[in-house]
């Protein structure tokens, strides 16, 4: 089982808790770090945030979110073999050229050490900030995969559909790794509802799941299998991660997810409940040892 750390991005009060974090998780032996985004969180908002009971998600709108990608730079700079993630960037908030310049140029320079988790996101009122149609994003969202991914093959980019117009340029740098035989970034999709497992299926190269206990998560293994199956793909191709609250199942919970098929158990960090550096030390202590 691999070990990530999430959110890496929140909470911090100076720079330097950010950077040696990441740097006491790297040292004690987690393989990665991964990021939330909310560009904006409004005073008060109408949307029902999916994955509570009332609607709402902890924070505020004065919350300190630091933008992911910035974060993830500064922490390839600081670190030598921590992966980076994104848990997830809203794609169909931002233009894909830009994601996938960015996400090519920070696998580039961390030497390809970056996943880039995208899902459509649930606020329409930061959409509407933004500026961007909140309706259609799961289209949108789909289609933008498929466009970046040809932005990353150093070939001419061709993309005509409903939302891009693009064609007739290469874009470089290309990514270190590869997916496949060819130069990508791993796209990880994430979320748990509306048509999440087909999206999954078709496009991604992993899948995060926000489900904190095997208890969750374990009723959604069937219906990935099914949409692998109808999508005429193994199951076994898409790198599960799921968020993991260790305080919740304890060493007993990591066998379940382990047969569920799990590879990677994103710690929120938060759920550890003492000093961020003291809490990853104590993780790796109990379970890394």
């Amino acid at each position: 089982m691999k070990f990530g750390l999430i959110p890496i991005n929140i909470g911090a009060e100076k720079s330097d808790d950010v950077i040696r974090l990441a740097q006491k998780a790297e040292e004690v032996g987690f393989e990665s770090v991964w990021t939330f985004e909310h560009t904006i969180i409004p005073v008060d908002y109408q949307s029902k945030y999916p994955y509570s009971d009332d609607g709402k998600m902890a924070g505020n709108s004065k919350a300190p979110i630091i933008d992911p990608l910035i974060t993830l730079a500064a922490i390839a700079a600081s670190t030598t073999k921590l992966r980076l993630a994104t848990g997830v960037n809203i794609l169909t908030q931002t233009n894909p050229i830009y994601m996938a310049k960015q996400a090519a140029s920070l696998d580039f320079m961390s030497d390809g050490r970056f996943m880039l988790g995208v899902g459509i996101g649930w606020l329409r009122e930061e959409y509407v900030a933004i500026g961007a149609p909140f309706e259609r994003r799961g289209a949108r969202h789909d289609d933008y995969v498929e466009a970046i991914r040809k932005m990353w093959t150093g070939d001419v980019v061709e993309h005509k559909s409903d939302f891009i117009d693009w064609s007739g340029f290469h874009s470089y740098p290309l990514p270190v790794q590869k997916v496949g035989d060819q130069p990508a970034v791993p796209i990880i999709i994430g979320g748990t509802k509306g048509k999440i497992f087909e999206r999954v299926a078709k496009l991604g190269d992993g899948w995060y799941a926000p489900t904190p206990s095997p208890e969750m998560l374990e009723p959604m293994i069937p219906q990935l299998k099914a949409a692998c199956a109808a999508e005429g793909r193994d199951v076994s191709s898409v790198e599960i991660s799921s968020m993991w609250f260790p305080s919740m199942t304890g060493k007993d919970g990591l066998k379940r997810f382990e047969d569920m098929g799990v590879e990677r158990l994103t710690v929120f960090n938060a759920s550890l409940e003492v000093d961020p550096l003291e809490g990853v030390e104590r993780f790796a202590d109990e379970y890394l040892g």
